[in-house]
């Protein structure tokens, strides 16, 4: 999730996850959000691309997140450079909302482009596999306003031969949410996303279940077995929260 990290801080912290819990897959951002192909710092992509790559080697999957961050001239540029180190999966190289950008970049690569997490329109998404501007899905399980609407998008995209790889970017339950999501569909994609950000990046997720769901063991988490999403949310966690609501009476 960290863009204010080294590529030699981030293949570390990769590393050292890939020895304790047994990933094998990693996904980390190149240039900037919405960066209009300014990078987060000047060459930073062109860094922190082999020196990922190179250190988690052939046996790990290696994808990349762009959120947003380039036209399709340099999406494409960033692309060839993605595929010359092994990255199989490229999100979100142009502005979501640019459905023709992405397609662009698309069509001429070889890697998987994925995108749609900020997506929750219907219409949207049908256009967007309809004109295959991505190879696979993301949908926000939270965005789209839950677990039926998003049953919408997979079964698109499964009529469309594209698997669906949901958004979950934080501990919350949305990932839980996407862990029985993928549990149910015939094309589910190749992983769950697991956020490795801690307190210091989401203090809010610290202590909002009573047991945690999302241990990890040989590179896999388990989907809850117990009623509901199988989790108790902690009440002393609702607790210490903080509350607000709107008034809209005249």
């Amino acid at each position: 999730m960290r863009r204010d990290i080294t590529p030699g801080e981030e293949a570390a912290r990769f590393l050292r996850l890939r020895d304790e819990r047994g990933f094998d897959a990693f996904k980390w951002r190149v240039g900037a959000e919405c960066g209009h192909d300014v990078d987060e710092w000047p060459g930073r992509t062109e860094a922190i691309v082999p020196t990922v790559a190179r250190a988690l080697g052939d046996r790990v999957a290696k994808l990349v997140d762009a959120n947003s961050g380039f036209s399709p001239r340099r999406g494409i540029e960033v692309g060839r450079l993605l595929e010359a180190e092994g990255i199989s999966h490229y999100e979100e190289p142009c502005p979501y909302w640019k459905l023709e950008e992405t397609k662009q970049v698309t069509d001429a690569l070889e890697l998987d482009v994925t995108g749609g997490e900020q997506d929750c329109d219907l219409g949207t998404w049908a256009r967007m596999i309809e004109m295959r501007a991505v190879d696979v899905v993301q949908p926000d399980v939270m965005y789209m306003g839950g677990i039926g609407r998003t049953l919408k998008i997979a079964r698109l995209a499964a009529a469309a031969g594209l698997p669906c790889t949901p958004h979950s970017a934080n501990l919350s339950l949305v990932t839980l949410c996407t862990m029985h999501l993928l549990g149910a569909l015939p094309n589910a994609g190749k992983y769950l996303e697991l956020s490795i950000e801690g307190p210091d990046y989401y203090p809010w997720q610290e202590g909002l279940f009573v047991e945690d769901p999302y241990r990890v063991r040989d590179g896999h988490v388990t989907i809850p077995s117990a009623p509901g999403w199988g989790v108790e949310v902690n009440r002393e966690w609702l607790e210490g929260s903080t509350y607000q609501s709107s008034d809209q009476r005249a």
